[in-house]
Formats: C-alpha cells, sequence, structure tokens
C-alpha cells in the first residue's frame, strides 16, 4: 500500500518543484517503486524529470476528467523504479471543467487509488496556490510535506494553509497529517536560517526534518538539463542532502502527526 504524500505551500520559490523530483529521484535511487504526479499547470516537476511537456498525448489533466485511466497516464523516468505522471498548461482548465460536478475534491483521489498496490511512494507536486487541484492533492494525500524557505516572512501564511488542511480534515480527508516540514535554501554561516530553523520547530513542535536543503548551484541548474540532481551531480551537497532526505523520509514516513492541524 502506498504512502501518498503531497507538497504544498502556497508561497511560491520555497522549493516544492525541487523537492518532488529530488525526493522522488532519491526513493528510486533507493529503489522503492515511486510514482510523481504532477499537480502544477507549470509542470516543471515533468519537464525537471526530462520529459517534453509540449508534446505529450495525455497527461493528468485527462485523467482527472476521466478519460484516461492512471495506468494509461504512467511515463517512464530515468529512474527504473521512478514513474511519472506528466503535466501541462491545459491543467489549468481543470477547474472551470469541474465547477459543477459533485465531488470535484476528490478526483485526484479516485484516479490514483488504483495505484496504491503498485507503489510504496507517491509524491504529488503541488501549484503554488490553495486552488482546487491542491485541495484535490490533500483530498487524496496520507500525509503533508511542508517546504520552509529560511528567508524573511518564512512562516508567513502558514496559518491559511494550516485551515484549509483543517478543513480538508473535516470534510474530506479526516487522516491527513503533516509528514513534516523541511527548511530549503538553508545557509548555516547566517542567522537567519537558525533564527527560521527556532522558529519552525518551535511551532511544529518535532516536525522539523533534521536534513536541511542548502542554496546550491547545482540544484537550480540540473531542471534546465531536465534531471534530477542524483542524475546531474551526484557529489553535489544538493544531492547529498535530497538521500539524506530520502533516508529520513523513509524511516518517518509511518509516523506522520496531526497535533498542529486538529
Amino acid at each position: 500500500m502506498s504512502n501518498v504524500v503531497c507538497i504544498a505551500n502556497q508561497k511560491g520559490g520555497v522549493g516544492k518543484t525541487t523537492t518532488a523530483v529530488n525526493l522522488s529521484a532519491s526513493l528510486g535511487v533507493f529503489e522503492k517503486t515511486t510514482l510523481l504526479v504532477d499537480c502544477d499547470p507549470q509542470a516543471n516537476a515533468t519537464s525537471g524529470m526530462g520529459i517534453d511537456k509540449t508534446g505529450l498525448a495525455a497527461t493528468l489533466y485527462d485523467g482527472l476528467l476521466g478519460r484516461k485511466s492512471a495506468e494509461a497516464l504512467l511515463r517512464d523516468s530515468a529512474i527504473a523504479s521512478l514513474k511519472v505522471i506528466p503535466s501541462n498548461v491545459q491543467l489549468i482548465g481543470f477547474e472551470v471543467e469541474m465547477m459543477s460536478e459533485p465531488d470535484r475534491e476528490k478526483a485526484l483521489k479516485r484516479l490514483i487509488d488504483p495505484l496504491r498496490e503498485r507503489f510504496e511512494y507517491i509524491i504529488l507536486d503541488c501549484p503554488p496556490s490553495l486552488s482546487l487541484l491542491t485541495v484535490n492533492a490533500l483530498t487524496a494525500a496520507d500525509a503533508l510535506l511542508i517546504p520552509l524557505q529560511c528567508e524573511f516572512y518564512a512562516l508567513e501564511g502558514l496559518g491559511q494553509l494550516l485551515q484549509t488542511v483543517k478543513r480538508i480534515k473535516r470534510s474530506f480527508n479526516p487522516g491527513l497529517g503533516i509528514a513534516g516540514i523541511l527548511l530549503t535554501m538553508f545557509d548555516r554561516r547566517t542567522n537567519l536560517s537558525h533564527q527560521v530553523a527556532e522558529e519552525a520547530e518551535k511551532f511544529f513542535k518535532g516536525l522539523v526534518f533534521r536534513t536541511t536543503i542548502p542554496r546550491n548551484i547545482r540544484l537550480g541548474e540540473a531542471p534546465s538539463f531536465g534531471k534530477p540532481i542524483l542524475l546531474y551531480d551526484a557529489a553535489s551537497a544538493g544531492a547529498q542532502s535530497y538521500v539524506d532526505l530520502a533516508r529520513e523520509f523513509m524511516n518517518h514516513s509511518r509516523e506522520s502527526s496531526d497535533a498542529v492541524i486538529r
């Protein structure tokens, strides 16, 4: 049975897609059967895995509208145990198409539930908003992983995200927990990074991953080559940080908490 994890934060530029791509790749390198689902119309996770988003015959959009099964949407990646359900700009139309549909919040859950027996991990990359797509991902997930950028106002907006999660728990997904808070763009030389880490630990009480993701040039370069960092520069600090995260994640993925979202 899969562990389905939604990676979300309505703030842009915090490392959601970087984390979705590289955590998925690291799990795949550990030979865990993993599925990465690109739930963002920008489709950066799709291109970051080396898939041409302009030439796709079918995408997540077709699956959400019931035109294709999840099985029919699976694409291979450069890592044998990692598959991808790709996306493209068509996904923008999902909210309009589903506006009058009953249970529109459960479209993604209906699509991916048949794959739970096939994959050990299903990673959902969300858009930088609290849109219907993000609501679908939260409804389909077992747990939420929140990337938190180590900069001013890092915690700003998290209250809105957690309120949304509370509503999802009440209405659609009572089992939803928090897999952890991941500190990204961490610079151990600056007081600010350490201050953000302290504030996050104070608020989330034990849910902050020990692993932090550093600012790393190679991490920023890898998407333009359509490769996860492990395939672009396995010796880089960014690659090692995501390998460490995958190890920590595998050890704790069944221990998600709902303490801060009750």
